[in-house]
């Protein structure tokens, strides 16, 4: 009976091309000190019990979220009870979460497509071909102030749509803004999505954002990794990284936020394909990358470039791959606590803020380092919502709620940006 229940299992995965997470749980664990720690990044460095870390190992007292796929879990809670490491579970079943996500999007998806970005349903969670056309609305609908730029293309040969929105002017100093560089974290790729619609709709309105446009422009890739994004629709939920295979290994993709040439293939990043931080080949092996890059370079005059993760509610300015702090290290602090602050005020959501090494890990190969290096002095990256009891399965429900409290930080960091040329 089991055997057959297995070959069914396996050819109902076959047949609808989903990966399954029954019985996978998300354990919380907390390390007290520096031993458990060091323990902590043992099983992180680990392949065999196919972990993934949501949230990784920090520092002493700090959680780390870890999803433990069925079959290890046994092994893995032995291993924490015996070495006295206190955990606890954060997500019971994996697949009864994203099981509901699913039913949500389905009820959502029989509502008649939008006509405009007017009726676009802003709560809830859309495919990549709905984005697209999310994109190409609001350009028909703002000739004047948006136009979409094909940076290049992905791998699997989808185009990297970034949207540019400006009152006139040439070379004007711009603003970059990017969501979904990591393709499992769905409510930054919603947010952006909100972001486009909040910017038209504000300008003209918020004097603030309209002193901003008459002046500068704003640059914003909803979808900046689209391969991996639509592989989360329509196989595997928790995907993070590129689809790009990785000849001599049977596991594809490389982390698009390990891949940049600042401190590339330093601690913090893998040379193991398999794994969710693998740093691939080369520094800008990625298109995905590649293309910001050269978009970057041949603009030249970005003062501000924020890349919007999720979660575990931080705003980080550079470095990652080096303590040595970054010469505006002080504006930078300050800057991010005023858009903390600014933040919080609309729901009391409490964010950490620093440097990324001091305030979660040490990360080589980042965004925001190399941004930073290339003389971008405003150069941030948020983790949005929660802090764990959903982690990458945010509630459609707080897709709005999230992307008004960020949109509240990224006006003070476009503002200050503004106020302070160099």
């Amino acid at each position: 009976m089991m055997r057959g229940l297995l070959a069914f299992a396996a050819l109902f995965v076959a047949v609808l091309g989903k990966e399954t997470y029954e019985g996978h749980q998300v354990l919380r664990i907390i390390p007290k000190d520096d031993v458990q720690l060091s323990l902590i990044k043992d099983l992180e460095d680990s392949i065999e019990f196919e972990l993934d870390f949501w949230r990784g190992v920090t520092d002493v007292a700090t959680p780390v979220d870890v999803r433990v796929p069925f079959h290890s879990l046994q092994s893995v809670k032995i291993y924490l009870e015996t070495q006295d490491i206190v955990y606890s579970i954060m997500i019971e079943d994996l697949q009864v979460m994203l099981d509901y996500e699913q039913e949500e999007m389905e009820s959502a998806a029989r509502v008649a497509e939008p006509r405009n970005t007017d009726s676009y349903d802003y709560s809830r969670y859309h495919p990549i071909n709905e984005i697209y056309s999310f994109q190409d609305m609001l350009v028909a609908e703002n000739p004047n102030m948006v136009s979409k730029i094909v940076i290049g293309q992905s791998y699997q040969g989808r185009p990297l749509n970034v949207l540019k929105f400006s009152t006139g002017g040439t070379n004007r100093p711009a603003i970059w803004i990017d969501t979904g560089i990591h393709s499992r974290e769905w409510v930054t790729q919603a947010s952006g999505t909100w972001f486009a619609k909040k910017i038209v709709t504000d300008y003209g309105r918020d004097p603030a954002l309209t002193a901003i446009l008459n002046k500068m422009d704003i640059f914003l890739e909803i979808v900046t990794n689209p391969d991996g994004y639509y592989y989360t629709h329509n196989s595997n939920r928790m995907w993070r990284k590129t689809r790009k295979p990785n000849p001599g290994s049977s596991c594809v993709g490389v982390d698009p936020n390990r891949n940049w040439d600042a401190g590339f293939g330093g601690p913090g990043a893998s040379r193991n394909p398999c794994s969710e931080t693998y740093h691939g080949p080369s520094a800008h092996s990625e298109s995905e990358v590649r293309s910001i890059v050269d978009f970057v370079k041949s603009h030249g005059n970005f003062k501000s470039f924020v890349s919007i993760h999720s979660y575990s509610q931080m705003l980080l300015y550079p470095y990652g791959y080096t303590k040595t702090p970054v010469r505006d290290q002080n504006e930078l602090h300050n800057l991010a606590k005023k858009a903390i602050t600014d933040l919080a005020s609309l729901y009391g959501t409490r964010y950490r803020y620093g440097s990324i090494i001091n305030t979660i890990y040490q990360a080589s190969g980042g965004t925001i380092d190399w941004t930073y290096n290339q003389g971008i002095k405003y150069s941030y990256t948020f983790e949005l919502r929660d802090t764990g009891r959903y982690g990458f399965i945010l509630p459609a429900n707080q897709i709005i709620p999230t992307a008004t409290e960020t949109w509240l930080a990224l006006m003070a960091i476009m503002d200050h940006t503004y106020k302070n040329p160099y």
